[in-house]
């Protein structure tokens, strides 16, 4: 399956952004889904899953209560809601799919889009 985020961009401190995963094909949807960020410098961090039903959620303590993942399995499509942004929330975003992945290790997941950047400005 391929997957291709889309979304990213240029966003003020404190502002919105909603960033989206659309993978090639519906079998998508028995796979669990992650987000993955990856700031300049640093390792690629884990920031929020979703299982393949959609029930269970994971989040990053440093996003809790700010971002919100959803998926619509009609549209093999992956989002990812996030409020209340901070500088430290700069990086290139990544998704992530597979068959039961352990969840926060990203050499657990199979496929992964290319990445959409996501800049917060002071």
């Amino acid at each position: 399956v391929q997957l291709v985020e889309s979304g990213g961009g240029l966003v003020q401190v404190g502002g919105s952004l909603s960033i989206s995963c659309a993978a090639s094909d519906s079998t998508f949807g028995t796979y669990a889904v992650a987000w993955f960020r990856q700031a300049p410098g640093k390792e690629r961090e884990f920031v929020v899953a979703i299982s393949n039903s959609g029930l269970n959620t994971y989040y990053a303590d440093s996003v809790k209560g700010r971002f919100t993942i959803s998926r619509d399995y009609s549209k093999n499509t992956v989002f990812l809601q996030m409020n209340s942004l901070k500088p430290e929330d700069t990086a290139v975003y990544y998704c992530a799919a597979s068959f039961s992945p352990r969840t926060m290790i990203p050499s657990s997941y199979r496929y992964w889009g290319q990445g959409t950047r996501v800049t917060v400005s002071p």
